[in-house]
């Protein structure tokens, strides 16, 4: 698995993540529709953490530093 994820990507999915978890928390979202949003918020955080998109990969984006 190569890295392919920048610092900007990693920070803007992580907080995404965390809003999606605060609305959860506060009851603004419920129902299917939090789930899905949830699932979503986890898989954010685990490819933040291992800065690898696998969706990337599928469409050649790469928002990393380019090492020559």
């Amino acid at each position: 698995m190569k890295k392919n994820m920048g610092g900007a990507d990693r920070t803007i999915r992580i907080i995404l993540a965390l809003g999606v978890g605060a609305l959860y928390y506060f009851n603004v979202i419920t129902g299917t529709l939090a789930y899905v949003l949830l699932a979503l918020a986890v898989i954010f955080v685990l490819t933040s953490f291992v800065s690898f998109c696998p969706l990337y990969t599928l469409f050649g984006i790469n928002t990393g530093k380019v090492k020559n």
